[in-house]
């Protein structure tokens, strides 16, 4: 198949373009390379992937998918089996300082998606949404049923608002779409903004690492590797059109969360990483943050149902992969 995957030189887009050229498939990777955070980290993930014993099955795009015309373009040009959509402003802080940046990638980037896949035959669109749809829901685990209509922040508006066009053009369309909730992906050769990241990073320098709401918050921490399998498992599963009982569409859409099913505190993956580098950390009590949330928990029932999706990596394993990569990466 040849798949297309936006994002390709970040996190999550790089681990995923890597796993599917090891499995011989064809892809497209596409980015924009911005400066969101350091861009020599999104240069040496290509790099990594161009090493790949199998990186002839790996074509490099440099582009914005906001930018209307090109991306039409490529979509003809190449017309794809599969679209992995990873492309977006990341952040839920930094959308409260540069609400366009989430605009324009966002939703603008994703509605050319959406007609990329709409005019050339794409057999299955994938794309990724965010726990951070549920904003600060009370029932937990959260589930695909529960209302999402609450947003806490411009990143989480966004990735509901994909999700409802996304729902639209299925419908419209019949392209058959899966959307993926993910909760708070980490590992080798994750963004510097994330909390592990800086807290890795600051722990090795001596410096304080900062705890907001006074580190008393729980996230359902997700390795990157469980991560893979499950978008990889998914691949060639198309949805059914679906009945719902709070509409008579049914377009040929499904939405799943994909987390580990095990939140832990602040506090203990703090000391997961301790545990991993040797070194106590110096810890500066802070305030909540607007747009934080006090907990996630994914309720993931659905995706061990239709894709027998556990996940497997444990927060000490993940950290200790996490910690030996970043000692590695900055040497």
């Amino acid at each position: 198949m040849k798949i297309l995957v936006t994002g390709a030189a970040g996190f999550i887009g790089y681990h995923l373009s890597t796993k599917l050229i090891e499995m011989g498939q064809t892809v497209i990777g596409l980015d924009n390379l911005n400066d969101y955070y350091d861009p020599s980290l999104k240069q040496s993930r290509l790099k990594e992937i161009e090493n790949n014993i199998h990186s002839s099955n790996f074509t490099f795009i440099k582009e914005d998918i906001s930018n209307n015309e090109n991306i039409i373009n490529i979509f003809h040009t190449e017309q794809f089996d599969i679209v992995i959509n990873l492309a977006a402003q990341a952040g839920v802080r930094y959308s409260l300082q540069n609400p366009y940046a989430y605009v324009d990638s966002n939703l603008s980037g994703f509605i050319n998606i959406l007609e990329g896949c709409r005019h050339n035959n794409v057999k299955h669109l994938i794309f990724a949404s965010s726990s951070s749809v549920y904003g600060m829901n009370v029932k937990q685990p959260f589930s695909v049923s529960d209302r999402t209509d609450y947003p806490i922040s411009l990143y989480a508006a966004t990735k509901k608002s994909n999700e409802m066009m996304a729902f639209s053009y299925s419908h419209l369309f019949k392209i058959p779409t899966t959307g993926l909730r993910f909760f708070t992906v980490y590992g080798p050769y994750g963004r510097p903004d994330m909390a592990y990241y800086k807290f890795t990073k600051n722990i090795l320098e001596g410096k304080e690492i900062n705890l907001y709401n006074n580190g008393e918050m729980k996230r359902d921490f997700t390795y990157i590797d469980d991560i893979i399998n499950g978008i990889v498992n998914i691949l060639d599963q198309t949805p059914a059109p679906q009945d719902n009982k709070h509409s008579l569409a049914k377009p040929p859409y499904r939405l799943y969360n994909i987390g580990n099913n095990r939140p832990v505190t602040l506090e203990n993956f703090i000391k997961a990483i301790e545990s991993s580098l040797g070194i106590k950390a110096k810890r500066k009590l802070m305030p909540m943050q607007d747009g934080d949330v006090l907990s996630t928990y994914a309720d993931i029932e659905d995706m061990i149902d239709d894709y027998n999706f556990y996940p497997s990596i444990s927060i000490d394993e993940g950290i200790n992969n996490f910690v030996r990569w970043y000692k590695s990466f900055i040497e």
